[in-house]
């Protein structure tokens, strides 16, 4: 016999959790709806609890294949906490089974103004912009309803939440490459990747960085075989700082193409931001041997051993 629960939101949330994790969604869904009735019988206002666990049952009814529900529960989620990043994937993956393609894409797109490395809403950008461009035509973004601009606070408070909230996000990183390499993409989706490429080709030019990165990401996607954009979306990650991250892409281009001179040349940057001045000088030796008259390298060499000394 399951023991019996104390009138406390937080026991009856930790056992839907554990309901939910055990594939028993139905009970999972009745405890966090009797949470849900004991937190509003309280009176006291806690809108971060509340739409957690109306975000709970949304993940309960999505797994039922209750769309319906899991909208409502989701939009009262986003409601009390606006741009919740859980119940924003969770309303999209409904919206998609119900065929609301365009409704899904605004949700999976307001997740990527606040992170943009959630796989999940990649993959999911990339399902729906086919399904547009199949049902509405090459002038599908005009048909859409607009797309809310997250506030640099709901960014803030996604970044400053504890590491285990971004688990999802860090496995999805890794995702994203896996996904996009273990299969051969057709000549469709070559097309695909080339034309979001050149996407954010155009962002880059308006100095809008963030958003090129997502173009970049949603054609690594379609196409992880063009060398360019993972040199192309390193750029933007310079720009950020976020070196780390445009080692990385710098380190994938040069997988595909040896002698991209781009690649060697922003991780040598990348490196020098991280004080790896070794590694620095490594790339800029190895660009200098493709192009020994390349100005920019030369005085990046320069610096870095002005750095050493």
């Amino acid at each position: 016999m399951a023991p019996k629960l104390s009138d406390s939101v937080e026991e009856l949330r930790a056992a839907g959790n554990q309901s939910f994790r055990n594939g028993q969604y139905a009970e999972a869904s009745a405890l966090y709806e009797r949470a849900l009735r004991l937190l509003q019988a309280r009176g006291s206002a806690d809108p971060e609890e509340e739409s957690v666990l109306y975000s709970n049952r949304a993940a309960c009814y999505l797994k039922d294949g209750n769309c319906t529900d899991c909208i409502k529960d989701c939009t009262s989620a986003l409601a009390l906490v606006p741009f919740s990043i859980k119940p924003l994937l969770r309303r999209a993956s409904a919206y998609e089974a119900l065929e609301k393609y365009p409704l899904a894409y605004v949700d999976y797109k307001t997740v990527l103004q606040i992170d943009n490395s959630v796989a999940s809403a990649l993959e999911g950008i990339n399902r729906i912009t086919r399904a547009l461009m199949d049902s509405l035509g090459p002038e599908w973004r005009l048909k859409l309803p607009p797309i809310p601009v997250v506030p640099v606070s709901a960014q803030k408070r996604w970044n400053s939440m504890p590491s285990e909230n971004h688990k999802e996000t860090a496995k999805n990183k890794s995702k994203e490459t896996t996904t996009a390499k273990s299969r051969v993409p057709s000549a469709g989706d070559v097309e695909r990747a080339r034309v979001l490429k050149e996407e954010g080709n155009e962002l880059v030019k308006k100095g809008n960085h963030k958003k090129a990165i997502e173009k970049y990401s949603e054609s690594l996607l379609c196409s992880s075989l063009e060398s360019a954009t993972y040199s192309n979306r390193a750029l933007c990650h310079l720009v950020l700082k976020q070196y780390k991250e445009a080692v990385k892409d710098c380190t994938e281009a040069l997988k595909l193409d040896g002698k991209n001179v781009k690649a060697f040349y922003r991780r040598a940057q990348a490196y020098k931001a991280l004080k790896d001045y070794k590694s620095s000088l490594a790339d800029i030796s190895s660009l200098l041997q493709i192009e020994p008259r390349n100005g920019p390298a030369q005085k990046l060499r320069q610096e870095v051993n002005q750095n050493m000394n």
